[in-house]
């Protein structure tokens, strides 16, 4: 390990002495200075985003103030959380407290470079630990940004940018002031994550992958569904684990649907990303532009006929919106990490939950049409960690986020969040 990364940690346990012996309430300062110096940037810091990773400006900046609204539940809630629960026991006292656990290593995605890191570093942080951070090479601009905001006037230095490869994070999990590791990213950096915190016996918290169903029944009105699904499939440029990728619709609808899919995708306005309507931007890399196509072209190939789009040029990738797909096509089977719409009919509910499930993802699912009485029985149905009625899915701080199967281990934000580095400890007093 280099000798600055290992100062870096030594430094990150002095801090939490020191950290975890100060009050909720001083806590919550902190995280009320990091809002406002936030908020005071967001246009700054949206721009690094958009520089970084080639997002839409408007994008950059409402990620930033989303980000803001995190610190606002825990504000808001982290307090009550933390707060130990009494039981009742044979004892003259039972209860339980919350104490922090040490040094915890978040290891970052570039898609949404401020909002990922909030989601894990401020309940982290709130409940009394410290932080290390290794963000995405990628996202150089936005990882120094961070790493500024959370150093406030008052407060001594809680949140540490570790600047190291990816292949390096093994080393700096054994390191035994390291007590656990929050990963957000692909399926093998988080394999490889779990089976070295696993051999260690420290928790991991994993957000993965996901190639969530927005599953539309024939009752639907298309003039409201057709803006939801354009959002949800092609909001940061398609670059999000939670974007609806599979779209499974009766085959009453799936003709007008996919045809005005295709029309409003080709209405998004694309160019200068620092325009304020601009609505898709260039993919990250064009290693993923070229992976997208890849999964495109032997698709079309196996029979799948493309609606509108598929187009690549370098990083840039055309919105695209692509039918006739079967579940052994590798844009059903894989996830499409990009602005790609994959339309599937189905006849029955039953068959489209099925569809649904055959993945091996279990993030999130959506499911649209009028009688909430006949779509309720399915939830229980689904594998994913999310079903949104009548909604695409999204990520709110006040409810767990995670999913099932190959999406991951643990929750973020909500309770679950803040409680993921914690020592939940039982006190008895006779």
């Amino acid at each position: 390990m280099k000798k600055e990364i290992e100062i870096t940690i030594e430094k990150a346990q002095e801090a939490f002495v020191k950290w975890r012996a100060l009050s909720v309430d001083t806590r919550i300062m902190y995280l009320k200075k990091v809002k406002e110096k936030l908020l005071a940037n967001k246009e700054t810091y949206g721009e690094m985003i958009t520089r970084d990773m080639f997002k839409p400006l408007s994008q950059s900046i409402a990620e930033v103030e989303k980000s803001a609204t995190l610190i606002d539940f825990y504000i808001e809630e982290g307090k009550r959380i933390l707060e130990g629960r009494t039981i009742e026991t044979r004892w003259s006292e039972t209860y339980i407290v919350h104490d922090p656990m040490g040094v915890i290593l978040g290891v970052m995605p570039w898609n949404f470079p401020f909002w990922q890191v909030f989601r894990f570093a401020i309940p982290t942080l709130l409940a009394g630990n410290t932080v290390l951070l290794k963000h995405a090479s990628n996202v150089p601009l936005a990882a120094q940004a961070l790493e500024s905001c959370f150093l406030v006037d008052g407060f001594e230095q809680v949140y540490f940018n570790l600047t190291m490869p990816g292949k390096e994070v093994e080393e700096v999990i054994a390191h035994p002031v390291v007590k656990g590791v929050s990963l957000t990213g692909s399926e093998p950096a988080g394999s490889a994550v779990a089976q070295k915190a696993g051999s260690l016996i420290k928790p991991v918290l994993l957000e993965l992958g996901g190639s969530n169903a927005f599953i539309v029944t024939a009752e639907v009105d298309l003039e409201e569904i057709i803006p939801v699904a354009v959002q949800a499939r092609f909001q940061n440029t398609g670059q999000s684990c939670i974007a609806g990728k599979r779209f499974l619709v009766h085959h009453s609808l799936l003709e007008e649907f996919s045809n005005r899919l295709a029309e409003e995708a080709q209405k998004l306005k694309q160019g200068d990303l620092m325009q304020r309507d601009t609505r898709i931007g260039l993919m990250a890399r064009e290693d993923l532009a070229i992976e997208l196509e890849t999964l495109l072209n032997d698709s079309v190939a196996m029979g799948a006929r493309i609606v509108c789009g598929g187009k690549r040029d370098k990083n840039w990738f055309e919105p695209t919106v692509v039918v006739d797909v079967t579940d052994q096509m590798p844009v059903f089977t894989q996830e499409t990490f990009g602005p790609l719409a994959v339309v599937v009919g189905f006849d029955t509910l039953e068959e489209a939950v099925a569809m649904s499930n055959d993945s091996r993802f279990g993030l999130g699912v959506s499911i649209f049409g009028k009688d909430i009485e006949k779509l309720r029985p399915w939830i229980h149905q689904l594998d994913d960690g999310a079903v949104f009625i009548n909604e695409m899915v999204i990520s709110d701080p006040r409810v767990p986020f995670g999913g099932s199967k190959f999406s991951g281990i643990g929750r973020e934000m909500s309770e679950e969040g803040l409680l993921a580095f914690v020592n939940k400890k039982t006190v008895v007093i006779k």
